[in-house]
């Protein structure tokens, strides 16, 4: 059967009893019992992959904060929830449907690397995520299972960089969510600097790059930060075995991986698989094909990766399956393209969104990313000429130069392959013989209820400096908020 049940039981978990009556809570019990270097050697014995977007190595990524404890204070642990990656809903389906496993894992890692607090980034906007994950903690901690550690879910904006880890510690430690350079291991979220001038001289930019010294010989404690799936897989590797974990999936993808399928498909969903599955299996079972008469042309990853032609969707579902044909597994979330769909106006969807999103740090991000933006508008309305996708692709080649994330490369690699692999569709309108049409709504998921995606409608007349206003200000966010506004004026 293509649909697995190790993080996505068949059914909610209602409270800790049910969850305690389905063998929760061992993970933690066998995690007390042994040194925290053995917790680690077990998450690198597994293979368990980051489930957030760049699947690097959970142990990995464990022992690197645990080698760079401060002497002084103890280690955050900050667990990434702020799901926003376009197509996908897997994180708010995890606390929907069981969110003790994803506190027991934070709880195991704060073990492994020394934390004594544990911080759950969620959206405000994630109302009845926010209201589950807090009535979990709620019941831990009165069990006891928490000792020592505090647990606290903090509500941060709807902006997509929220999301990319940096980002998400700058805004928990009360800043915008603008990334930082500082990897987390090297500077946490807890603030051993005077910050105090930064915050009224108006620069509105991440916090002063103060690292934390390599091998734990400065007083800055690091961050441990992981995505919600992943700390959802750590319980049961802990209470199993590595070698359990590795049952399912392939040598290089290990276990297995929550999908969302959206899109051209006969419903959507979100669906628990084996890792290696085929992509067009994957598609079948969770969002049950395209409609009858109907053909898929692409499926497009999210935001994060490259278009993936019909051809190609036997691939396997796993990190270097997907990567073999150029694209990548990102957060799991494939909305499916039938032969209905127009892929330049989803090209400039995906421009647009990610021309708005930029936070304004990084020059060539913002400025080619909106002439992207604008110019991919001007290609799907059959508007453009053969000098403007001249134009596009030297802003392709240019968009992703000094880039302090991974935005402006996403913003690449996605036009990119359209141009590559679909070369006929944009030619088509840049010769009239393609209808014109509206660049596609590209944004974040709202919700997934009775089969069927809501999309951030909103997002359509939001402003390249993250206000709502009807006219643009000219300004970009990291110029605009550090001039006179707050955090809490990001809009909900």
């Amino acid at each position: 059967m293509t649909i697995v049940h190790r993080v996505l039981y068949p059914h909610p978990i209602a409270d800790l009893d049910e969850y305690l009556a389905r063998g929760g809570g061992k993970g933690l019990e066998a995690a007390r019992t042994v040194e925290p270097l053995v917790l680690i050697e077990v998450l690198e014995a597994s293979g368990l992959r980051g489930r957030g977007g760049a699947g690097f190595p959970t142990g990995t990524k464990w022992r690197t904060v645990a080698e760079n404890r401060s002497p002084v204070l103890p280690t955050t642990v900050v667990v990434n929830g702020a799901e926003g990656e376009p197509g996908t809903f897997k994180d708010r389906t995890i606390i929907r449907n069981d969110p003790f496993q994803v506190v027991e894992g934070a709880l195991i890692a704060a073990l492994a690397v020394g934390g004594r607090s544990v911080i759950f980034g969620l959206k405000k906007s994630f109302g009845e995520e926010v209201a589950r994950l807090q009535q979990a903690i709620d019941e831990i901690v009165a069990a006891g299972w928490a000792d020592g550690v505090e647990l606290d879910v903090f509500e941060g904006p709807n902006e997509y960089l929220y999301g990319e880890e940096t980002a998400l510690l700058e805004t928990i430690d009360g800043r915008y969510p603008f990334p930082r350079i500082a990897p987390p291991f090297r500077r946490g979220v807890t603030e051993v600097v005077d910050t105090a001038s930064e915050a009224t001289s108006g620069s509105g930019l991440s916090a002063p790059i103060e690292m934390a010294g390599e091998g734990g010989d400065s007083v800055a404690p690091p961050t441990l930060a992981n995505n919600i799936e992943t700390l959802a897989n750590v319980p049961r590797i802990i209470a199993r075995g590595a070698d359990w974990f590795r049952t399912a999936g392939t040598k290089e993808s290990p276990g297995t991986i929550v999908c969302t399928i959206t899109g051209s498909t006969v419903r959507h969903g979100v669906g628990e698989v084996q890792m290696g599955t085929p992509l067009r299996e994957v598609i079948e079972s969770i969002g049950g094909g395209v409609a009858p008469g109907r053909r898929i042309k692409a499926v497009l990853p999210g935001v994060a990766q490259g278009f993936i032609p019909e051809s190609l969707l036997d691939t396997p579902v796993s990190y270097e399956g997907l990567a073999a044909i150029g694209s990548g597994l990102g957060s799991a979330g494939f909305i499916v393209l039938d032969d209905t769909v127009d892929l330049v106006a989803v090209g400039a969807g995906v421009s647009r969104f990610l021309a708005i999103e930029s936070c304004g740090q990084c020059t060539p991000c913002k400025q080619d990313g909106l002439q992207l933006a604008e110019l991919m508008g001007k290609v799907c309305r059959s508007d453009a000429a053969d000098h403007d996708l001249a134009t596009i692709q030297k802003r392709v080649d240019t968009v992703a130069d000094e880039a302090r994330c991974y935005l402006a490369t996403q913003h690449q690699t996605v036009l990119a392959s359209l141009l590559e692999r679909f070369p006929d569709e944009v030619q088509a309108h840049l010769d009239g013989t393609a209808t014109a049409v509206e660049p596609e709504l590209v944004a974040e998921l709202v919700d997934i209820a009775d089969d069927h995606a809501t999309w951030d409608e909103r997002h359509r007349e939001k402003q390249p400096d993250w206000t709502y206003d009807e006219e643009w200000s000219g300004k970009v966010p990291s110029e605009l908020y550090g001039e006179h506004r707050a955090p809490q004026d990001l809009e909900e």
